[in-house]
């Protein structure tokens, strides 16, 4: 039987929307509402039920699946292979800071400000 997924997406809040999916069904997991061995919806069905890019929910499975939270099976389909260890909880907060870093950088530097800028706001920042 495949899971239904009730994810909720904040497309204003910043965070790169396959990383609120990979978050969201980690957090289905950690709480219950999705079992070890459950079928998870496929790219196309969850894209489409969510209204974003096929792309999008492609990248959170593989993070997911790199994390060995959930297994891919040609023809079979996607499904929920353990609770993420500590480690595994480590590592997707990693990407999702890695990922939020990279985009403000970016956006900051196209804005015309220089690397050096950049981390001293941020090094004052920290400090506070």
């Amino acid at each position: 039987m495949t899971a239904k997924l009730a994810l909720r997406l904040d497309f204003r809040s910043g965070l790169p929307i396959y990383i609120q999916i990979a978050n969201q069904i980690q957090s289905l997991l950690t709480r219950g509402n999705v079992e070890i061995g459950e079928q998870l919806p496929t790219i196309r069905a969850l894209a489409e039920e969510l209204g974003v890019n096929f792309n999008t929910v492609a990248r959170a499975y593989r993070i997911l699946d790199k994390a060995r939270v959930i297994s891919t099976q040609q023809g079979r389909g996607t499904y929920i292979t353990e609770k993420p260890s500590a480690n595994t909880k480590d590592q997707l907060r990693h990407e999702i800071l890695e990922s939020l870093t990279q985009r403000f950088i970016a956006e900051a530097q196209q804005m015309g400000f220089s690397k050096q800028e950049i981390l001293l706001v941020v090094k004052d920042d920290l400090k506070s």
